[in-house]
């Protein structure tokens, strides 16, 4: 089952009203049919990790082929005061562009394109909120999710954020992220449905709280769910109460019908403490097999520091913090113009600004991945000229482009393209890979990344390099603009 938000709503007005105001613009003054190039990248890691994990990419397909202006959206734009001629452009609005991106999982880093798009300016300037919206949120959740997955060094994590998420669709695609970045399930039922991740079944304090005893409550419980029973033993009295009663309905429901507990869950106190003495409880009753899971607003952090603490959680359900990425939520990518196409040739396009970190790579660009034959490792990503050919048969330079005497000679690499190309002239020309599909390949391009980027404090820089043709051209286009 595939669920598309142009099932519920109409986003084309999923759009800031600047960029209907600026498409009039480019139409009022001759503009609409300048070709133009749009790069999608972002500048700063979340959580100051090394990397991100691209996502978003399969929802923003979805958004640009169904991208059309309804009766309804015409009329509120008339109501605007728009004009006819710009109304009538939008009646007819077919998409055309061209768009190249990075497949989702790939691990990113500040300053490269995740995504380029070419074509009728005024297409390619409509469909930037959508497409920061689309990427950035995924990206975000399943950079936090593969944070949270490498923290808890194999065991399972469960996706249990839905409750806290911004809205719907922020629950159902960050549960979608989550997977893509390690999750293994999620608490959410429509996750299971339409997008295959499994839906966990657990237990909730109420309805321990509903019946006369908490015995009574983890026996029914059991009876009703003898396949996949998860008690949550923490509502009165984790060590005293909880778990007794856990292991006395496992022993009258369960054991005797031949079936074997899943799991109990702690939801509060000192988690660490509480796993080691409820692991030793239950192997001596005679439940090896139970697992225990941990929840409770944890994150990579808290995880980390439990199994360094010896905790023995064979699971790790996380909610707020991961499906809000808490401790840092927001991924800036940015959506900047980087050429336009006049009488037959390329005209680079940058933003100068005094904060110099925000000044823009010009050109049409591609970039490359940099893999060691040796090692299978990356060593670095180099972001030229479109027209640049990267030869893997002998020596290349490497510089850092911001000092640019720290340089590096490889050899013995692959040069692999980093973006493909997604559409067309309009038309999607992308395999797209099933979910399970991009999740394997987030794992294997996770491990490609060398153990010092992966830190999640103070992570080596991972560097990405402009090649020396588009350096020079980068700095011949600040200097031309310096003169005006």
């Amino acid at each position: 089952m595939k669920i598309n938000l142009k099932d519920s709503k109409n986003l084309s007005m999923m759009v800031d009203f600047h960029e209907l105001a600026t498409a009039a613009g480019y139409f009022s003054t001759g503009k609409a049919d300048t070709i133009a190039y749009f790069d999608l990248f972002f500048r700063t890691v979340p959580d100051a990790g090394g990397f991100v994990i691209a996502a978003g990419l399969e929802q923003l397909m979805d958004y640009l082929q169904n991208l059309a202006f309804s009766s309804e959206d015409l009329d509120f734009l008339r109501g605007k005061g728009f004009k006819e001629d710009f109304l009538a452009y939008l009646e007819n609005f077919k998409f055309s562009c061209d768009v190249w991106a990075v497949p989702e999982g790939t691990p990113v880093f500040p300053g490269e394109p995740i995504l380029i798009v070419r074509g009728p300016i005024i297409q390619a300037q409509l469909l930037e909120t959508m497409a920061l919206m689309l990427i950035n949120h995924q990206t975000l959740i399943a950079t936090k999710a593969n944070r949270i997955a490498r923290a808890a060094q194999g065991r399972a994590v469960f996706e249990f954020g839905a409750r806290r998420a911004y809205g719907a669709d922020a629950a159902f695609y960050g549960a979608r992220a989550s997977y893509i970045g390690g999750v293994s399930a999620s608490s959410l039922a429509l996750a299971d449905m339409a997008l295959g991740i499994e839906a966990v079944t657990t237990m909730t304090h109420s309805w321990v709280e509903m019946f006369d005893s908490e015995l009574e409550a983890f026996c029914a419980f059991a009876r009703e769910f003898p396949e996949d029973c998860s008690l949550l033993v923490d509502t009165y009295n984790t060590l005293k109460s909880g778990l007794p009663n856990a292991i006395e309905a496992f022993n009258r429901e369960l054991t005797p019908k031949g079936y074997r507990p899943k799991s109990i869950r702690l939801d509060s106190g000192d988690i660490a403490y509480l796993s080691r003495k409820a692991r030793k409880i239950l192997d001596e009753a005679g439940y090896p097999d139970c697992e225990i899971v941990a929840s409770n607003s944890l994150d990579e952090y808290l995880i980390r520091d439990m199994i360094n603490q010896g905790a023995k959680i064979d699971a790790f359900a996380v909610g707020e913090r991961l499906i809000t990425s808490a401790s840092s939520p927001i991924l800036g990518g940015v959506y900047k113009l980087s050429a336009v196409e006049k009488d037959g040739q390329i005209i680079p396009k940058i933003k100068i600004t005094g904060n110099v970190t925000k000044i823009t790579t010009p050109c049409v660009k591609r970039a490359y991945r940099l893999i060691d034959k040796d090692t299978g490792k990356a060593i670095a990503d180099l972001v030229c000229l479109a027209d640049e050919q990267i030869g893997e048969n002998e020596p290349y330079e490497l510089f850092d482009p911001d000092y640019t005497w720290k340089r590096k000679t490889v050899e013995n690499f692959i040069a692999r393209p980093l973006l493909q190309e997604i559409f067309k002239e309009g038309k999607l020309v992308y395999r797209l890979p099933s979910l399970d599909e991009i999740r394997d390949y987030c794992t294997r391009e996770i491990d490609s990344l060398w153990e010092e980027v992966l830190r999640f404090e103070n992570p080596h820089k991972y560097y990405v390099d402009l090649s020396q043709a588009l350096w020079d051209k980068k700095q011949e286009t600040i200097a031309q603009h310096r003169k005006l």
